[in-house]
């Protein structure tokens, strides 16, 4: 159960620890593919960007080598075409397949390993809301350039974190062909969801160690926004962030899915359906309680899109024979 409270970690972080104040300013077809061939040199000429916390970033080229401090960036920088220029990962990192095989830093929710770190002698770090300013500012201090990447809170915010890292990696090309493949289907989608009059009530289980009491995902998440986007409803969206709901609320929403985003973690459709109190809910009694890789909705990279077309069809099946 450690890992499962582990990750719960990691989702409040996500979405909390962009509030953080701004470091000072510093002068420095089918599921996506992270395989995206590398087509293109890294430019010669300089980049300034302005990052998540208000930082001026320069860097003289497109970055060669590339440490990445969370699994959303490193989905990012494989996708767009950049994985044989990552030379470091955090130990979250685990997509794609290619990924393990690149250098393991550690975790980055403790004190971060910087001699190995600098050892891999990287000209750029990319940090995301699952860091801290203050390891930002450990990085720089010795001499680092670290770019924070912000998390985005919309489909089309998340292009736009694509479109940054493939400039400060110089996969530009690449980061518009892939963009322009998700936003065709993400319309996909919407063109099958949008004309629908009604919604179906989704009760989503992040975390299930207090099966009396599981924590959810509410409004303003991913979670909320895509279960929304695929046809759903999410019964917790009127509590903002990552709720605890007792079986009473559970039961009073009645849901008519359960989608298990614990599952990875040995939360299972039978599990579930044998909790005390929860055997008449409509989810359980219609069998719509199901398992669901959480990866997809919880990493904020292109495989968001993966996420919607799997809660889409999930949710409409009808609608995608």
């Amino acid at each position: 159960m450690f890992r499962k409270t582990l990750l719960l970690t990691v989702l409040f972080a996500l979405f909390i620890v962009g509030c953080a104040p701004a470091a000072t300013s510093t002068e420095m077809p089918a599921p996506v593919s992270t395989e995206a061939p590398a087509t293109e040199s890294p430019a010669s000429a300089a980049i300034t960007l302005t990052d998540g916390l208000g930082r001026s970033v320069i860097l003289n080229e497109a970055a060669k080598r590339v440490v990445s401090l969370a699994p959303s960036n490193t989905e990012i920088l494989f996708a767009i075409g950049a994985g044989s220029q990552v030379v470091g990962r955090d130990n979250f990192s685990d997509y794609p397949e290619a990924a393990k095989d690149v250098t393991d830093i550690g975790s980055a929710f403790e004190a971060l390993n910087t001699e190995l770190i600098v050892s891999l002698k990287p000209d750029l770090i990319i940090a995301a809301e699952v860091n801290t300013p203050e390891q930002v500012k450990a990085l720089e201090d010795l001499g680092l350039t670290v770019y924070y990447l912000s998390n985005p809170t919309t489909l089309e915010e998340m292009y736009t974190n694509l479109e940054i890292v493939a400039q400060l990696t110089g996969h530009e090309a690449d980061a518009a062909t892939l963009i322009e493949s998700l936003k065709a289907r993400v319309a996909a989608v919407d063109e099958k969801i949008m004309p629908l009059s009604s919604r179906i009530s989704v009760f989503y289980e992040l975390d299930g160690t207090d099966p009396a009491k599981p924590y959810t995902a509410g409004g303003g998440t991913f979670i909320t926004l895509l279960i929304d986007r695929a046809g759903g409803y999410n019964i917790a969206s009127d509590i903002a962030g990552y709720p605890q709901l007792s079986l009473e609320q559970v039961v009073a929403a009645d849901p008519a899915f359960i989608i298990l985003g614990d599952s990875a973690y040995g939360v299972t459709p039978e599990l579930v359906s044998a909790r005390p109190g929860w055997e008449n809910l409509s989810a359980v009694k219609s069998g719509q309680v199901l398992p669901f890789d959480d990866n997809l909705l919880s990493r904020p990279g292109p495989r968001l899109v993966d996420g919607l077309e799997a809660l889409a069809k999930l949710l409409r099946p009808e609608l995608f024979k």
